[in-house]
């Protein structure tokens, strides 16, 4: 619906662009405003053939006796072909001879028209079984396309004229005209996509030669474009297809597919013609498989149609199938009688034919008259000669004729091979001198690119050490005012042991921050020893009420994970430093790691108070002090360098009914601390 309203556009545009120039542009000017239009409608012609009849309809009152108006003519000549509509089409056709006879000097223009009222008109005679009224149209139409310049015509004409040439039992003669269609299509650059005709109709001439193995290879590349093509297209491939197996003898397969076939048309109204040719070849194959209650049934069907239309072939063709028919229900007065009723057309395809003569064969033989039974068989016996030996010349004549066109063309890929070749030595020092300036300008780009790739590497490698040496100096640093008052305190101690075992353990302290100084990362055991020494230490300052606790998850080997350094200290200082104390009552560190699926979990509580930011964040770049500042750029310089990152978490949370902190890191398993790409 939605094309035919865009159609409907075009065709209002049309209609003012008609009526403007059918004042001031000549009758090529007319044709020019309207090709746009007419494609459109060819487009939809084999869907809805009665919807183009109207536009053109509605046009042509616009475009009176102008070559427009007769070239709108034909395309309402094939909607009404499409439509079964064979007199009407013959109607229109005349008029538009009429009108060339009448300018037939006027130039290109008319002889195109011409071109295309002859092509028509031998799809006309195609309809009605006249075949060699057929072939001269299309000769005619040929002739003229070739004197107008309409090469893009000439492609769809070649397949007519190879199909009447097969239609009348000359194969080779086939042969050649759908040959030349592929040369045709090569000249104008056509894909495989619109070629497709040509294969099945070589796959219909290998199929009436006998030769079934190149007949599939044929149609089997026409199936691959059997969604692009359109419904008359789709039904001259399918019918061909199930006459193969027709002629193997494969009845069921036969059937399939013009069962398949019946059903498609069933989707098309218009295509009368088409829908009951299917029928006669369905009761055909039920008459050979000795179904002949369902042969009836589709001869009864299509008979009234093609005696309407005065198809002299069809109506042979049914008339042996129904003398058949008696024959094989033993009533040879109906036999008698429908032989003697049978129509008697000037010509007769020897293979139907043949088909006649075999049913005649056995009617004399069930009458009793062996003699003219006898003749009937010499008769058949000699058609099977004449058609051997004729399949034999026929299939070397294509060999002969596929030989002498393969021989011309490698001649004249050869003419031309030997151009180049000499147009190639003219200009070969322009090719070298090319190649070598490319050349030229390549290895400059190189350089450059080298230069600054090297200038670049340089750059990040100085950045990478700066970064080092400013982790290693931050780490290098301990609370200086944690020091003195730890030293301070010591010092007033009045129990010299008790003082001597801190001051170990503050010398421990300070020996194994030095040691971790230069280390980007460190065991996981080694951390977690620092920060027990360190809160040791500092666990007298918060007493009577401080309790600290480590969960180790038992299936963690501490000595082989690795962790950035300082990565727990840093915010167990920061509990210690500014939640715990100072905090009255009681107070709580819990440090917790445990192992979830392909990462180790590392989280530090407190409950002295939470920090200012009251929601669950993301640590950033600010931080929350100067230490998780140092953390959170170490972090960001070694996510830099692995897939998957270490993630941080700060958040508020509840201990024992108190409000608390909780830091999280989440560290892979595999991740690395090697500062390189």
């Amino acid at each position: 619906m939605y094309r035919k309203i865009i159609i409907s556009v075009f065709v209002c545009l049309a209609l003012l662009l008609v009526s403007n120039c059918g004042r001031r542009k000549n009758v090529g000017e007319h044709l020019m405003s309207c090709r746009f239009l007419f494609e459109q409608w060819t487009d939809t012609l084999s869907n809805d053939p009665a919807y183009v009849c109207a536009q053109v309809d509605s046009l042509l009152i616009h475009v009176k006796d102008s070559v427009v108006y007769y070239q709108a003519l034909v395309l309402k000549s094939k909607a009404k072909m499409f439509m079964s509509e064979i007199d009407s089409a013959e109607c229109l056709l005349d008029a538009i001879s009429r009108f060339c006879s009448s300018h037939g000097d006027s130039g290109e223009k008319v002889w195109m028209l011409s071109a295309d009222a002859a092509n028509m008109r031998g799809n006309l005679y195609v309809r009605r079984a006249v075949y060699d009224s057929a072939r001269d149209a299309f000769s005619n139409a040929y002739r003229l396309c070739e004197k107008a310049g309409g090469y893009d015509k000439l492609f769809d004409i070649s397949l007519n004229l190879a199909d009447s040439y097969v239609v009348e039992g000359e194969y080779d003669r086939g042969a050649f005209w759908y040959r030349k269609a592929l040369r045709l299509a090569d000249s104008l650059d056509l894909g495989d996509e619109y070629r497709f005709p040509v294969y099945y109709g070589l796959a219909q001439v290998n199929m009436n030669l006998r030769d079934f193995g190149r007949c599939d290879y044929f149609f089997d590349l026409a199936g691959k474009y059997y969604d692009r093509m359109k419904p008359y297209e789709k039904h001259i491939y399918l019918n061909n297809r199930g006459n193969s197996y027709y002629y193997r003898e494969d009845y069921p397969s036969a059937l399939a597919y013009f069962r398949r076939l019946l059903a498609f048309l069933s989707q098309y109204p218009e295509m009368k013609f088409e829908r009951n040719l299917t029928m006669v070849n369905m009761g055909e194959v039920f008459l050979l498989m000795n179904e002949t209650d369902s042969a009836t049934y589709y001869l009864d069907r299509c008979y009234p149609y093609f005696r309407e239309i005065g198809n002299t072939t069809a109506l042979y063709y049914i008339d042996t199938q129904l003398i058949g028919l008696a024959l094989k229900e033993n009533n040879l007065a109906l036999a008698r009688k429908r032989l003697r009723d049978a129509v008697k057309p000037d010509f007769v395809d020897p293979n139907m034919l043949h088909i006649r003569n075999r049913y005649l064969q056995h009617y004399f033989e069930e009458s009793g008259n062996f003699r003219q039974a006898y003749l009937y068989l010499k008769e058949n016996n000699r058609i099977d000669d004449s058609i051997r030996n004729e399949r034999v010349k026929m299939r070397t004549a294509m060999i002969a004729l596929e030989y002498r066109q393969d021989s011309t063309l490698m001649e004249k890929e050869m003419l031309i091979q030997q151009n180049k070749n000499k147009v190639l030595r003219l200009n070969q020092w322009l090719y070298g001198g090319a190649l070598v300036v490319l050349l030229a300008v390549m290895f400059g780009v190189f350089a450059f690119l080298y230069r600054k790739k090297k200038r670049l590497e340089k750059e990040r490698n100085l950045q990478m050490s700066i970064n080092s040496l400013r982790l290693a100096n931050i780490r290098n640093r301990i609370s200086p005012h944690f020091i003195f008052n730890v030293l301070n305190r010591e010092m007033h101690l009045q129990r010299e042991s008790e003082g001597d075992r801190y001051m170990k353990r503050l010398v421990k302290l300070i020996r194994r921050n030095l040691e971790l100084a230069d280390s980007l990362s460190v065991s996981l055991r080694d951390e977690l020893d620092f920060v027990r020494t360190y809160i040791d230490l500092e666990s007298a300052t918060l007493q009577p009420d401080f309790v600290y606790t480590f969960d180790v998850d038992a299936c963690i080997d501490t000595a082989n994970v690795q962790i950035p350094s300082m990565l727990v200290q840093i915010p167990v200082e920061n509990a210690i430093k500014h939640g715990l104390r100072g905090k009255p009552g009681r107070k709580r560190l819990c440090i917790r790691i445990v192992k979830e699926d392909e990462s180790i979990m590392i989280a530090i509580r407190d409950n002295g108070g939470g920090f200012r930011n009251a929601d669950s964040v993301m640590a950033s770049s600010n931080g929350t002090g100067t230490g998780m500042k140092v953390i959170t750029r170490t972090l960001q310089l070694l996510n830099a360098y692995n897939r998957f990152p270490i993630e941080m978490r700060i958040a508020n949370i509840e201990i024992e009914h108190e409000a608390g902190c909780e830091v999280c890191f989440k560290i892979p398993v595999d991740y690395s601390f090697e500062l390189k790409k």
